[in-house]
């Protein structure tokens, strides 16, 4: 099965582009044991919510996590939550001050944000959301470490538990007769963003989405939506000992699932506090959607290899 050819005159849909005319390969008179597989793959950001809803209820998952993050969150908690008391008054003095009496730079004033008038009082609003990311960042503080190795954990024991072992993986398979061709570059704004410096740059010139409620969470999550997806997805791509180019063209043929996944997850990880739960479940619902994915490649690779549909098979690397 291979994509849909463009007639004579018309515009080819290029792989992974949205609205394309062309179906995605291999979605189509797929058998029984990975229909239910395919289903989820046509709604990337479902995996978010399975996530999150594994961790809540699988003790093999939420177990481990909590007991290599409570020690550090109750200290976390406690540390912000004296800090957040102590600190809203000052703080909402400096709102007032520095950011409500010059409107002409922050867009700020008593009732108005960018000249619309908000239904509630902006400088408890704006010193409010000052500090529920400051007590995020307290509690990741003290949580950095354990957390990472919890998000590692929780991705390994998704895969363990869908009893799949390092050698199911098989090397990648090319779906689309006529992949897209990817142009590397040494230089651009995706790559200064995506160092050290400029994730530092991009968190500064995030912080004025912060104050407008609900758009501002949107909007950064989806200018971090592709970059999100990649890294959630970097222990499948290693799984499979895939390239930079296979990866890119990978990413490429299925941009606007990546990006609706990465944006979802995103979304869900600024959240205050409850963005660190997420932060969790999130490489559960990563590892969910990998597992689909490399049903279906194994699936292509059966077709490819002459064999009857949906029988597993692993192609030797080339």
């Amino acid at each position: 099965m291979s994509a849909v050819p463009a007639a004579a005159g018309e515009k080819a849909a290029v792989p992974g582009a949205y609205g394309g005319d062309a179906p995605t390969p291999y979605t189509e008179d797929v058998p029984k044991s990975l229909q239910h597989a395919t289903s989820r793959l046509q709604f990337p950001p479902s995996y978010v919510v399975v996530g999150f809803y594994r961790l809540v209820t699988d003790k093999t998952l939420y177990v481990p996590a909590w007991k290599k993050c409570k020690h550090g969150f109750v200290r976390g908690a406690s540390v912000a939550l004296v800090w957040a008391v102590g600190s809203f008054k000052i703080q909402r003095k400096f709102v007032e001050i520095f950011l409500i009496k010059s409107p002409s730079v922050t867009g700020l004033s008593r009732d108005a944000l960018f000249g619309i008038t908000m239904p509630f009082d902006l400088p408890t609003y704006a010193t409010t959301v000052f500090l529920a990311s400051q007590v995020s960042t307290i509690i990741y503080f003290f949580l950095s470490r354990n957390i990472r190795i919890a998000r590692e954990r929780a991705y390994d024991q998704t895969i363990i538990s869908r009893g799949k072992g390092a050698d199911w993986w098989c090397p990648y398979v090319e779906e689309w007769d006529n992949p897209p061709q990817i142009k590397h570059t040494s230089w651009g704004l995706g790559k200064l963003l995506s160092g050290p410096v400029g994730g530092i740059v991009a968190k500064v010139i995030m912080i004025p989405l912060d104050f407008i409620p609900l758009a501002g969470i949107v909007l950064a999550a989806w200018f971090k939506a592709l970059g999100t997806a990649r890294y959630l997805h970097q222990p499948y791509f290693k799984a499979k000992n895939m390239s930079t180019e296979q990866v890119s063209t990978f990413i490429e043929e299925r941009k606007w699932d990546y990006r609706s996944f990465g944006f979802a997850a995103a979304l869900v990880e600024r959240l205050p506090i409850v963005g660190l739960i997420f932060s969790v479940s999130n490489r559960i619902g990563a590892a969910m959607w990998a597992h689909d994915l490399e049903k279906r490649q194994h699936y292509v690779a059966a077709v490819k290899a002459g064999l009857a549909p949906g029988v597993e098979h692993k192609p030797k690397a080339e």
